[in-house]
């Protein structure tokens, strides 16, 4: 009974060989494991494949990233409770809000207000998982078909364009390149797991060379985050020494806003399409049918999105960086994984580890962000070419160009005279609404 109930629940591992390294070209299921010993390792390898990203959008969002890292462990465990073991992933801190935040923020909201956005739109994404598990993936390709969905995702990273030219970039310039740099050349000539690891490799690197900066040409006179010019430090690590070793992190409850939620919500067609892209690449490299599993997939994220969200921190999703570790490593097993969240859960309880993130310069995020916005927006473009959609079609091509120069060139739309429809909302409308009034149009004509 009891194995009977571990296997259910996806954590009834069988030992895979002896144990040991797998042979060449063996793969070690999602229900398998190593020993302890080489699982640990494992897990700790995912835990640097997460870490960058999980920390970083938080950060940029406003969030505390203690709270983001431990949630992240506990997000993780439910995903892989929920999916029964099946689907092996990490859950860490979404990018996908980075832009509707900032939009939030912009507009006066609160840590408060920005944590109940997401959690109204984590219910919206766990009810369409609850939508596909019992009614098909059909529903969701009627709804969400790639021309639609892979033009809401570029609108979002691109919408970002300007945080990064305003807000990061001018508080250290020359950083801020050097850390692209190392990014690019990281992603590109380093192979395997040291190539999935870019962003880390770029976060250590930039905070590095900002405190050599320092040491070699002492304070920069430069814009802060909120664009106040001052004298002062690259890294200041004042906070670091008072932070105690062990605590809690910042909790905080959410409130809700209309206009907020309105603008969070088109992020929910970027999770879908981050977790059905992942769940495919899963299933690809396992060779497991996995089709029945998706409305789990999205169900769990909603869940942990919403349970994340609830106490202060950030909305999660599937992680492609710990997928390309499994891609590297052919070890798929999800006892890894366990060891992974443990870790993030014990890093979260560790205020002096959230002050060292804290003190990330901004000229460090600035390089980091280049990349990642614009790799957030072509994403969407990367969805288009996988589904080969047709842009000779003016019911694909018209809508998507008006939604994308409305929502990345931050076309406003005025309701009453205290909402209004603008940016990624205001995109996510124009595109959605009117590729399928043009379809529905033309197919009543002829």
């Amino acid at each position: 009974m009891r194995q009977g109930l571990g296997a259910k629940l996806g954590i009834g591992w069988r030992l895979h060989g002896d144990g040991g390294t797998p042979r060449p070209g063996d793969a070690v299921a999602p229900d398998e494991r190593l020993s302890w010993g080489r699982t640990i390792g494992l897990g700790a390898q995912h835990v640097v494949a997460m870490f960058g990203a999980t920390f970083v959008f938080p950060v940029l969002m406003g969030l505390d990233p203690n709270l983001a890292i431990m949630v992240s462990g506990v997000a993780t465990i439910l995903f892989l409770l929920i999916v029964q073991g099946k689907i092996p992933s990490y859950l860490g801190s979404s990018a996908s809000f980075v832009g509707a935040v900032t939009v939030i923020r912009a507009g006066g909201g609160d840590s408060s207000a920005v944590t109940g956005a997401i959690l109204v739109c984590a219910f919206v994404l766990g009810a369409v998982g609850l939508l596909v598990h019992f009614l098909g993936t059909r529903a969701i390709h009627r709804i969400l078909p790639p021309a639609v969905s892979g033009a809401v995702v570029m609108l979002i990273g691109f919408n970002l364009a300007p945080v990064v030219a305003e807000t990061y970039w001018p508080q250290d310039q020359w950083v801020a390149l050097f850390t692209m740099m190392i990014v690019l050349a990281a992603s590109v000539l380093l192979r395997g797991f040291w190539g999935r690891i870019a962003v880390f490799l770029g976060l250590a690197s930039g905070y590095a060379l900002s405190w050599a900066f320092d040491a070699a040409f002492g304070p920069i006179t430069a814009p802060d985050a909120d664009g106040n010019v001052s004298t002062h430090l690259r890294l200041d690590l004042s906070g670091v020494g008072d932070a105690p070793w062990f605590g809690l992190p910042q909790f905080h409850a959410p409130s809700f806003d209309l206009a907020a939620i309105v603008v969070v919500l088109p992020a929910v067609i970027a999770l879908i399409a981050e977790n059905t892209g992942h769940v495919k690449a899963v299933e690809q490299m396992t060779g497991s049918r996995l089709d029945g599993s998706l409305g789990r997939a999205i169900f769990a994220d909603g869940f942990a999105s919403a349970l994340s969200s609830a106490v202060g921190g950030p909305p999660t999703t599937t992680y492609a960086e710990n997928i390309g570790v499994m891609a590297a490593t052919r070890v798929y097993s999800t006892a890894a994984y366990w060891v992974a969240a443990i870790v993030a859960i014990a890093f979260g309880l560790c205020p002096k580890f959230g002050a060292v993130i804290a003190a990330t310069p901004g000229g460090v995020l600035g390089g980091i962000t280049v990349v990642l916005y614009g790799m957030i927006g072509l994403l969407g473009a990367k969805i288009w070419v996988e589904s080969q959609v047709d842009f000779a079609d003016p019911v694909n091509l018209l809508p998507l160009a008006a939604g994308l120069v409305a929502g990345i060139g931050g076309v406003s739309l005025q309701i009453t005279p205290s909402f209004e429809f603008s940016g990624i909302a205001l995109g996510t409308l124009v595109t959605l609404i009117g590729y399928h009034v043009l379809r529905a149009a033309r197919a009543r004509r002829t």
